[in-house]
């Protein structure tokens, strides 16, 4: 019995696809359909001024039959829908609905004397409001055809006023309607299913689709953020081999002075202190410790440059800086890179620039944009200059230009920089997330926008614009997002 509704797509094969779409067909706009209830238990009352016409004698009992099937059955159905203990039984109870006064008419019609000779329209007009009004399938309207039709030819073989000839037109005008009828229910629940299918099929993709959007946003975020902590691993690096100098100084000049100070230990035990001796060992003593200091003054100022930098890179609160020396206290630890690879960083600040904004956000642009220019904009050792120019752009916004005299980047490139993982060397261990990252911080957490200008062989410019301060709204849908 099903596999041939399966084959023509009236039926589904799986049971609990089956029952979720009988639920949603026979339950979707169900305002609507309890208001065409209503409206046909209307018209099945108003008939009965056909009925009067038609045999004033029989007018009574047939309208005393109508308003029974209206209060007994019409009404009350109606109001079973609103209760949704009832709406499991949708169907059935669209069925009964329509089964009931459909073969209750053929006793009204056994009422009438002439009944059956203009009960073909009547029975039509049943017909018509079952298949066009409820949302009734092919399965039920067929129970419902051999219902109605089995009670209108068993009384119409009662009928004793009919003419030659009119049972065989009724029950042919009767016939095409329910063949219509049931062709256009099983088209319409034909599409139905289809389109119920794509429906589910849709969902379904869009729930894999944002779990597979899900998983990419974490591995992206992973990605970020072992990016972030190799651009901080790098600075680490610098900030170690800078500091190795002035510390490595400062245990030689210790060195020196502690033998400068056993020297003068002994020449005081032995009783025969020199005036020249004193005065030599004292100068020699405070040279060296002038040394201690100015070296541990330079590696004690180094840490601390580079505890704040690594402190906003890390820290994600927003606050208020002075723009001018947060870029110096950045540059020393970025300083000692650059040096080490043979570059020369200029900054030129305007002063008395305050950005109320995400520091770490900001030292990771431009930690980033001097990692990617150092690593791609001065290939084979080459040595180059790169310049870092702020300044106002009105009075509530910044211009941040960065630039470097490198080989530039080629016009077909482009368009791709700031895509994820694109990068020209990944033989080289590049991941292509650095300047991904950085049009990221810019656009969302920075609210500003970036723009890149360069060619082969002249160099690259990065122009960020910023606002001197967030906007909260915007900040909260970032956080949101985020």
């Amino acid at each position: 019995m099903h596999k041939p509704l399966i084959q023509l797509g009236l039926r589904f094969e799986q049971p609990a696809d089956e029952r979720d779409f009988v639920r949603h067909f026979t339950l979707d706009d169900l305002g609507r359909t309890r208001a065409a209830m209503l409206l046909g238990a209307f018209v099945y009352c108003t008939f009965a001024v056909w009925d009067w016409i038609l045999d004033p004698a029989a007018w009574t009992t047939t309208l005393a039959i109508r308003l029974a099937v209206a209060g007994l059955v019409l009404l009350p159905l109606t109001a079973a829908l609103g209760s949704r203990l009832a709406q499991g039984s949708a169907e059935s109870i669209y069925l009964a609905y329509c089964a009931v006064p459909g073969c209750v008419l053929s006793l009204i019609y056994l009422q009438l004397e002439p009944g059956f000779e203009h009960a073909a329209a009547g029975m039509i007009i049943v017909i018509l409001f079952v298949s066009t009004l409820l949302p009734l399938r092919l399965t039920s309207l067929a129970i419902f055809c051999v219902l109605t039709w089995t009670c209108f030819a068993l009384c119409e073989s009662f009928a004793v006023h009919e003419r030659a000839g009119m049972r065989f037109v009724n029950n042919f005008e009767i016939g095409m309607a329910y063949a219509l009828s049931l062709y256009a229910v099983g088209a319409r629940e034909f599409r139905a299913r289809r389109q119920f299918q794509t429906e589910r099929a849709l969902r379904r993709e869009k729930e894999r689709s944002e779990a597979a959007l899900a998983e990419l946003r974490d591995a992206q975020a992973h990605l970020v953020q072992a990016e972030k902590l190799a651009s901080l691993g790098q600075l680490v690096a610098g900030v170690a081999h800078e500091i190795n100098t002035p510390l490595g100084l400062a245990l030689t000049t210790s060195t020196a002075v502690e033998g400068d100070l056993k020297q003068l230990v002994r020449t005081i035990e032995s009783g025969q202190v020199r005036r020249s001796d004193l005065t030599q060992a004292i100068a020699r003593l405070r040279e060296g410790m002038g040394l201690l200091f100015s070296n541990l003054t330079r590696a004690a100022d180094l840490v601390t440059s580079f505890k704040q930098v690594a402190v906003d890179q890390a820290n994600e609160e927003r606050r208020a800086f002075a723009l001018g020396p947060w870029l110096r206290e950045l540059m020393s630890t970025l300083g000692p890179l650059l040096r080490r690879k043979g570059h020369e960083m200029r900054i030129q600040c305007e002063d008395g620039i305050v950005l109320d904004s995400y520091p770490g956000a900001l030292a990771q642009v431009i930690s980033n944009l001097a990692l990617n220019a150092v690593i791609h904009a001065f290939p084979e050792g080459r040595t180059g200059h790169l310049d870092l120019t702020v300044s106002r752009l009105d009075a509530s916004g910044l211009r941040l230009v960065f630039s470097d005299d490198g080989v530039g980047i080629p016009a077909d490139h482009l368009q791709k920089v700031f895509e994820p993982f694109f990068t020209t060397r990944r033989d080289q261990g590049s991941t292509g997330l650095g300047l991904h990252i950085v049009f990221n911080l810019v656009v969302s957490r920075l609210q500003g926008r970036i723009e890149l200008a360069s060619g082969a062989g002249t160099g690259t410019r990065f122009t960020i614009t910023l606002p001197l301060a967030l906007e909260q709204a915007r900040e909260r849908e970032d956080l949101v997002a985020v």
